[in-house]
């Protein structure tokens, strides 16, 4: 048992680090938005963090040839190009707690696409995690005080069903074999940066004001959030159970709302608050369900 646990160790520590990275980028996403529309700042994002995984695939020593081309291409679109471009634009008008804890509602849509689309039919305690779930949206979203946030959240809720078809297609593909996770993640995200780019040109947003911070910005989501932090997540899918590196996504947007909280004094209501609590309890439910 001492020899496993050392063995698990190192990766524990990445899983540790890559919660942290992600977690709080939400906040820097929200700042960087003070500086830069939401289409260039995500090109700009992209492009580096592209570059950033080229790089690590060539450290690596790993082929660069491209995955199979059409399921790439999907999973770029909808991983990289509508997950990012949706939830930044939800980052304008909502609060970076709010946003995160609903785009990472992705595990219930990656349930009902994969049973629509792979036929995995939801076992009882996934519908179970799935009613938790609504229940606690409806809290957080709190439409009988009125829809003044519902744009933004529903923004950060189409993040999280195309971050899902990302997840489906990409399961799809590394069934077929012969597609290592590094690589398709490199490609489908620099498929889907072609795509940000072309729509960043093409709708008018304010210039960008450049200054020390928004830089700063650029390279830690270059770097770390787009960058290493992958690195991390392919290292963790790796070495840990599924059930294990799953609970990341019910980590990170906790943490993103503690960070919201501490740096930007978004304080959830009691309300919110409540809901907050119901959806952890159901992405628990959700990423455990082959634990027990």
């Amino acid at each position: 048992m001492t020899t496993v646990s050392s063995s698990r160790r190192p990766a524990l520590v990445a899983l540790a680090l890559l919660t942290l990275v992600w977690s709080y980028n939400w906040i820097v996403m929200k700042q960087a938005l003070r500086y830069s529309g939401p289409f260039e700042f995500s090109a700009l994002r992209y492009v580096f963090g592209s570059v950033v995984l080229f790089a690590v695939l060539l450290l690596r020593g790993e082929s660069l040839r491209p995955p199979p081309l059409w399921p790439t291409t999907l999973i770029g679109l909808a991983q990289t190009t509508g997950f990012q471009l949706f939830v930044q634009s939800a980052l304008l008008a909502g609060g970076a707690g709010r946003t995160a804890l609903l785009a990472y509602t992705m595990p219930f849509w990656v349930v009902l696409i994969g049973w629509l689309a792979l036929g995995d039919r939801p076992t009882r305690r996934l519908w179970l995690g799935l009613a938790v779930a609504a229940a606690g949206l409806a809290l957080v979203l709190d439409p009988w005080h009125g829809l003044g946030s519902a744009g933004s959240s529903a923004l950060a809720l189409a993040g999280g069903a195309c971050w899902a078809i990302g997840v489906v297609g990409s399961k799809r593909l590394f069934q077929r074999g012969g597609t290592s996770a590094l690589s398709l993640t490199a490609w489908q995200m620099l498929i889907g940066t072609l795509a940000v780019v072309v729509i960043a040109l093409v709708v008018p947003e304010r210039p960008i004001e450049w200054s020390n911070w928004f830089i700063g910005a650029l390279v830690y989501n270059a770097l770390l959030a787009s960058g290493l932090a992958w690195l991390l997540w392919s290292y963790v899918v790796e070495r840990l159970p599924a059930n294990v590196a799953g609970l990341s996504s019910l980590v990170i947007p906790i943490a993103g709302v503690g960070f919201a909280w501490l740096v930007l004094g978004e304080r959830p209501t009691l309300t919110e608050g409540t809901g907050i609590v119901l959806i952890a309890a159901a992405l628990a439910l959700v990423n455990l369900r082959r634990g027990g």
